[in-house]
């Protein structure tokens, strides 16, 4: 082994202090959030029924490149944070090739995944303002547990509407967010009048993040005390997790390392966004260069098949219209694909970076991303969560691209979590029970032409 550690570990000290805000450093600002009524952005106090005041503020802020962490919060990151940077020299020894494979590992607490280091933030804003409880979606159940785990740490209600299929799929993860005193309906559902409209038009539907997200915003703005979250897509979240991208960049700079190419997985955009944020920032200053790659299912493909325009954020078209890649907000992903990756959209900040050339994108099939999970877990040892694996699908074809070529390029990728409570996916491709669905241009044409026409 080379004179780098297995794991790179920051101490508490080196735990950033502020989240990085990449908008201000961006020529071109993402689009406004658009009120649907007006085709105006969205105001300050049109907001306010459905989120937090001081999340407000941050998702409405393209300016201030540094947004403080409040000390309750930083407190709370010490019990799992700094994550390691790890050097995957077992992977890299496997795949026979003079590549070099970091991976940030982001699974090292209860809920599994990066997803609190947003979920505290939102449920202390929440708390400091005196509400009551939020309610929120979920798609795999990461976003889910890492609420009901911030909630219960500030004494705060939390309702979970969860993707029918997951919480058919995933009892166990459904049974963590009840522990931690969670409410959890499986999405769309006949408790609110977004469920109902939703389940007359798509009939037997097995559910999608755009349905559960209509129905927490209903449930939100119809009960007193309580405020609406979201764990991926808006900017005040890709705020949130650029920890991973600021704790990541330190390491490296420890050891004098520099990569080459920054891979993650692409859902809404909550883990890419915040692992690339500090690197995108320094190709926005022109003070480096990187080969940024967004990984996302070939089942639920928004930025390499879908367009860029103005949607709904949700099914039920309550939400306001954000301008991103998308595949309609009717698009509904297949119930066979295994991970948690199944928004129709994708955040207007990568939208905004993708559309202006600063970042690749690419779609990869379920077997193939199972294979690569497989691979990963049987040479370093942890089971990779689906969501994960498909960045790990890419980073081991560059590493194998560099065995090809003679190339020693340095590759970092985010390992959003574990997937412990994806068995049931795990035992389907293990038996040879596990297919491709790659959705059909009629299918995406239907959604597609859905779209409201404006901007």
């Amino acid at each position: 082994m080379e004179n780098v550690p297995y794991k790179i570990y920051l101490t508490e000290e080196e735990l950033p202090k502020s989240w990085y805000n990449v908008r201000a450093h961006m020529k071109n600002k993402p689009a406004p959030l658009l009120n649907p009524g007006t085709g105006k952005p969205m105001t300050f106090d049109e907001l306010r029924p459905v989120f937090c005041d001081e999340l407000i503020r941050q998702e409405l802020d393209n300016d201030h490149a540094e947004i403080p962490i409040p000390k309750p919060v930083l407190d709370f990151y010490r019990m799992y944070r700094p994550s390691p940077l790890v050097r995957a020299y077992f992977l890299e020894k496997a795949l026979g090739t003079p590549a070099h494979i970091y991976y940030k590992f982001e699974g090292n607490n209860t809920s599994g995944s990066h997803k609190l280091n947003s979920a505290i933030a939102q449920a202390y804003y929440a708390k400091q303002q005196g509400l009551k409880g939020v309610t929120t979606e979920t798609g795999a159940g990461q976003w889910g547990t890492a609420l009901s785990m911030a909630c219960a740490f500030f004494g705060l209600e939390c309702r979970v509407f969860m993707v029918k299929c997951s919480y058919e799929q995933k009892p166990f993860r459904r049974e963590v967010m009840r522990t931690y005193g969670a409410t959890v309906t499986p999405s769309p559902s006949d408790t609110t009048q977004a469920g109902r409209n939703i389940l007359k038009e798509f009939p037997g539907t097995t559910g999608s993040l755009g349905c559960a997200i209509s129905e927490a915003v209903e449930a939100a703005v119809t009960t007193p005390g309580f405020r609406y979250v979201l764990g991926s897509v808006l900017s005040q979240v890709l705020l949130h997790q650029s920890v991973i991208g600021l704790e990541t960049h330190t390491a490296l700079r420890k050891y004098g390392i520099k990569p080459d190419i920054i891979i993650g997985c692409a859902g809404g955009g909550s883990n890419l966004g915040g692992l690339i944020s500090p690197f995108m920032g320094e190709k926005l200053r022109g003070e480096a260069d990187y080969r940024i790659i967004a990984v996302e299912p070939a089942s639920c493909p928004s930025f390499t098949r879908g367009r860029y325009a103005y949607d709904f954020c949700d099914t039920g078209r309550v939400c306001p219209l954000a301008k991103m890649y998308t595949l309609g907000c009717g698009f509904i992903p297949s119930a066979n694909h295994a991970g948690g990756l199944r928004y129709h959209g994708m955040s207007s900040i990568l939208s905004q970076l993708y559309a202006d050339g600063l970042m690749e994108a690419t779609s990869v099939e379920q077997t193939s991303v199972f294979a690569a999970a497989r691979e990963f877990a049987r040479t370093e040892g942890i089971l990779p969560a689906p969501e994960s694996s498909h960045a790990i699908r890419v980073a081991i074809d560059e590493a194998l691209k560099c065995r090809e070529s003679g190339e020693k390029k340095t590759i970092v990728f985010g390992l959003t979590g574990t997937g412990y409570f994806d068995m049931t996916a795990y035992q389907k491709f293990n038996d040879g029970e596990m297919s491709d669905y790659i959705p059909t241009d009629a299918e995406l044409e239907k959604s597609l032409s859905k779209l409201p026409q404006i901007g």
